[in-house]
């Protein structure tokens, strides 16, 4: 009998121990149900505030929002535990529709919070806000156009210069809000740090909006017509290039006994190496020594080409010119005749004497008489004239070296057809 019975108590036992953990399973199960399912208030804050139909209140009203007053709010919000402590603020969102704003004004609206997507709302209240508006201004848009400005922050190689920067384009236009387009002046550009130059520089290179002040703009709600400008810094090489003249010898007059004084004397270009490299000196004129008895004066514009720069800014210079060791003497002479004269032609001279000066030294002077000059008049140019004519005429001194006529000379000739 005794085995039978320890049986049946063990059953017994069994059955008990199953009871109790199925009683306990029931407990912790009604628990959890009834703790997810109680109600709880939770505050969130730092939700983010989301502005929506922007685009179609630019698009459709050429209006913007500027100067919201806050970037988040803090909501409180009640509801089933299980749903309330799976959100936090970074799921949710103030969100304000804009699209149906009409006007340029101050606005004050409420918010709608968006949960994520799958949250059941049906049972969540939303218990406060803190702020319950968010407060903004709607703006017109409008357009202005600013000039660009801007400059080389690098060095220029000794012996080059460089020109006012150029920039392209060099005006933008910029848009945005009055308010925020009113501080607008010009738009600067900085180039070329680092560099040392000697040639031209481009560069592709952002600029920064600038007010009146010369201080920086925010480009907070501005759009500018261009990204990027082109700026160019022309790079000149600077030389100084001696100012000369040309001279022609005779009546003994020679650059051995001629002094040449030019004021200034040099003139500062700057352009091309290319053309610069090229120029050793500038000719200003061509002086014949025998145009006149012992001194010259005249003053010459100085030439250059045009696409060179003068960095002097001279653009004259006075050209000095003596004869040194020579006198002049007075001659009448009556050996006037004429050469070439043309065929079927005859040439009457009806000039019987000519007064010329002489140049040369006292002592070749001295020894010269009348006889030794005679004037030449050349007739090839004459073919077919006739008539009276006053004609050029060559002066020749016989038998002295060194010696000659200052000046221009012309006699009478009466040229007959038969």
């Amino acid at each position: 009998m005794e085995p039978k019975m320890q049986k049946t108590s063990n059953t017994i036992h069994k059955i008990l121990w199953m009871l109790l953990s199925l009683l306990a399973s029931l407990a912790i199960w009604t628990y959890v149900v009834s703790t997810e399912n109680s109600v709880v208030t939770q505050i969130f804050r730092g939700v983010p505030v989301e502005l929506v139909g922007e685009e179609t209140l630019r698009s459709s009203k050429n209006l913007v929002v500027t100067d919201v007053d806050t970037n988040n709010v803090r909501v409180e919000i009640r509801g089933p535990r299980r749903i309330v402590d799976s959100l936090n603020s970074q799921d949710l969102t103030a969100q304000i529709d804009v699209s149906k704003l009409s006007r340029a004004a101050y606005a004050s609206m409420k918010y709608k919070l968006v949960y994520p997507n799958g949250v059941d709302t049906r049972n969540l209240a939303e218990v406060s806000y803190s702020p319950e508006t968010i407060n903004f201004m709607v703006s017109m848009l409008n357009t202005i156009s600013i000039p660009v400005r801007g400059g080389f922050e690098g060095m220029l190689a000794e012996g080059y210069t460089a020109e006012s920067p150029i920039f392209e384009p060099n005006t933008i236009t910029v848009t945005g809000p009055d308010a925020y387009l009113k501080e607008v002046s010009y738009a600067w550009v900085d180039f070329g740090a680092g560099q040392v130059a000697s040639s031209s520089i481009t560069d592709d290179v952002p600029f920064t909006l600038m007010n009146s002040s010369g201080n920086a703009v925010s480009t907070e709600h501005l759009t500018a017509s261009e990204e990027t400008i082109m700026a160019t810094l022309p790079i000149l090489q600077i030389k100084d290039i001696p100012l000369s003249v040309e001279l022609i010898e005779g009546s003994g007059a020679t650059t051995a006994n001629t002094i040449v004084t030019i004021t200034p004397d040099r003139i500062t270009l700057a352009g091309d190496s290319a053309i610069l490299d090229g120029m050793n000196r500038i000719i200003l004129s061509t002086i014949d020594l025998t145009d006149f008895k012992s001194s010259f004066s005249e003053t010459y514009t100085i030439p250059f080409d045009n696409s060179l720069r003068n960095i002097s800014g001279t653009t004259e210079a006075k050209v000095n010119v003596e004869i040194a060791g020579l006198t002049t003497s007075n001659f009448n002479l009556k050996n006037i005749s004429v050469i070439n004269t043309p065929e079927g032609t005859s040439a009457e001279i009806m000039s019987e004497s000519l007064d010329v000066v002489i140049r040369g030294t006292e002592e070749q002077l001295s020894q010269l008489a009348a006889e030794n000059i005679r004037a030449v008049a050349d007739l090839t140019d004459y073919k077919e004239s006739t008539g009276p004519y006053m004609v050029p005429a060559k002066i020749y001194v016989d038998g002295f070296i060194d010696v000659g006529a200052v000046g221009d000379y012309q006699i009478s000739v009466n040229l007959q057809r038969p």
